[in-house]
C-alpha cells in the first residue's frame, strides 16, 4: 500500500506541475471540482442533475482550462516541451481529450435520431425522459472513459499504475479544492501564471 500511495502522490504532483500553470486553468479546475462534488451527491438523488453538473459544467470548465488557457510553449520550470508532456501524460492528453469530448458532444444527436440508443434504453415519453436517457448515456461515457484508460494503463505501465490513475481521477475533485482554492484570489491580483519555481524547489 505504501508504494500505491507514493505513486498516487507522484501522479498528482506531476499533473499539477506539468499541466496547471495557468491561474485561469486552476480557477476553472476549482469550479470543476465543486461541480463534480455536487454531481457525486446528486448521482444518488437525481442522475439527470448529476450528469448535467458533471459533463455540462465540470468537464466543460475543466477542459476549457486546458485547451484555451494552459500555456503550450516550452515549460522552463520543468525543462520540457509541450510535445514531450503530451507524450508522457499518464491520463488523457489533449488528443485523447478531443476524442472523448467529441463522443460526449455527439451523444445528444445520436439520441435525437435514436432515443433508445439502439435499443439499450427505454423509449422516452417526454422531454424529461429524453434528459434521463441522455444523463444515463453521459454517465456511461464517463465510466467507459475511466475504465478504458485504466485498462490501457494496465498494459502500458502495470496494474498498480492503472489503479492509481483511476483513484486519482475519482478523488481529484477533493484534491483540486484543496490545491486550487486560492487560485481565484491570485487571479484577481493579476497573477496569470502560478509561480511554480518555488513549489518545484520545495517538492523536488
Amino acid at each position: 500500500m505504501k508504494s500505491f500511495f507514493e505513486e498516487l502522490r507522484t501522479q498528482r504532483w506531476d499533473d499539477h506541475r506539468y499541466y496547471h500553470h495557468s491561474r485561469i486553468n486552476q480557477s476553472l479546475h476549482l469550479v470543476s471540482a465543486l461541480s463534480f462534488l455536487g454531481a457525486y451527491v446528486m448521482l444518488f438523488i437525481d442522475p439527470v442533475v448529476s450528469a448535467l453538473l458533471s459533463w455540462g459544467v465540470a468537464m466543460v470548465s475543466r477542459q476549457s482550462g486546458h485547451f484555451f488557457f494552459e500555456p503550450k510553449g516550452y515549460d522552463h520550470v520543468n525543462h520540457a516541451s509541450h510535445e514531450h508532456k503530451e507524450d508522457i501524460k499518464v491520463g488523457y492528453n489533449l488528443r485523447r481529450k478531443v476524442v472523448l469530448m467529441a463522443i460526449w458532444a455527439a451523444s445528444p444527436f445520436v439520441l435525437y435520431f435514436d432515443p433508445t440508443l439502439f435499443g439499450l434504453l427505454a423509449a422516452p415519453e417526454s422531454d424529461r425522459g429524453f434528459l434521463y436517457n441522455l444523463s444515463v448515456t453521459w454517465i456511461a461515457i464517463g465510466i467507459g472513459g475511466l475504465l478504458f484508460r485504466t485498462v490501457h494503463l494496465f498494459f502500458l505501465m502495470g496494474v498498480q499504475s492503472g489503479l492509481v490513475w483511476a483513484t486519482k481521477i475519482l478523488t481529484d475533485p477533493f484534491h483540486d479544492v484543496k490545491l486550487y482554492h486560492r487560485a481565484p484570489l491570485a487571479l484577481l491580483r493579476g497573477e496569470l501564471i502560478d509561480p511554480m519555481h518555488a513549489q518545484h524547489g520545495a517538492n523536488a
